[in-house]
């Protein structure tokens, strides 16, 4: 079943990943915190708060800021749900298996030791692995709140207007763009695959397949990413990020900004 089930699973992977683009595009026009705030203050705000988190060495101080970061998705209308499976759940996968050897390298006063040998965990070395997987946690979710309730197009004009360079900008853009080219370019293609075989595939075929796929997709994406850039020259793409809404700072704005930056410099202050 998952050998004969591996173009679907496939290309439902890739739904699945064009749909939570789509998702994040709706939160991102709902009517909640940070939808409110004008973009720039979104940068600036959520990433002082995240300097905040690389800064402070208290482990109390970060598991505040991871809760400060839970009420802002709250009052945004973003599910906690959707963050425990997109962000939580990835992050603690990663991070804890380069934190858990921590739990026994790092030297201190011992916990447990086993058949008496040098393995053992430590006091400290428990608060090492807990301080990195709460500091990558705290930093991924204020990083994910910007892209889910900013759209893509706000966040790289914000950018510009706090002189990022001109190159950084169009790297991001083009990088965003021709990725869902890609999922979809790589959808179709399995989806045709899918239409034209008949009965189960063995190991070593599909295989063979898969590889084939991953060399014409490898192609494509050369040919693509000139069509991509001479359809952007074509409509008057320079570098520059354009859209009909302009940005502008009201009283509310200026509150937000003024609340960010005193949350993360006492935070970093008192977490140093």
């Amino acid at each position: 079943m998952a050998r004969a089930g591996f173009l679907t699973s496939t290309m439902l992977g890739f739904t699945r990943a064009l749909a939570r683009a789509m998702v994040s595009e709706q939160i991102a026009r709902q009517a909640g915190l940070l939808q409110s705030l004008d973009p720039r203050v979104r940068v600036i705000g959520l990433f002082t708060m995240v300097l905040a988190v690389l800064l402070s060495r208290r482990i109390a101080v970060i598991v505040a800021l991871f809760f400060v970061a839970v009420i802002i998705a709250i009052l945004s209308r973003v599910g906690v749900g959707m963050l425990v499976k997109r962000v939580w759940l990835v992050v603690l996968g990663f991070t804890g298996v380069i934190a858990f050897p921590a739990i026994f390298l790092t030297p201190g006063d011992p916990v447990a030791a086993f058949a008496g040998g040098p393995l053992r965990i430590t006091v400290q070395g428990v608060q090492t692995a807990t301080l990195l997987i709460a500091r990558v946690e705290t930093a991924v979710t204020f990083t994910s709140l910007l892209v889910l309730c900013t759209p893509w197009t706000h966040v790289l004009k914000a950018l510009r207007t706090f002189r990022l360079p001109q190159e950084a900008v169009m790297l991001l853009a083009m990088t965003h763009r021709y990725i869902f080219l890609l999922v979809e370019t790589a959808g179709q293609m399995f989806e045709s695959r899918q239409s034209r075989t008949v009965g189960l595939l063995k190991g070593a075929a599909g295989r063979r397949i898969t590889a084939r796929s991953a060399g014409v997709l490898l192609s494509k994406s050369i040919e693509l990413s000139n069509e991509v850039y001479l359809a952007m020259q074509s409509r008057g793409f320079r570098g520059e990020i354009r859209i009909l809404s302009d940005f502008h700072m009201r009283s509310w704005d200026y509150l937000g900004l003024a609340a960010f930056l005193a949350a993360g410099s006492l935070s970093a202050w008192v977490g140093r």
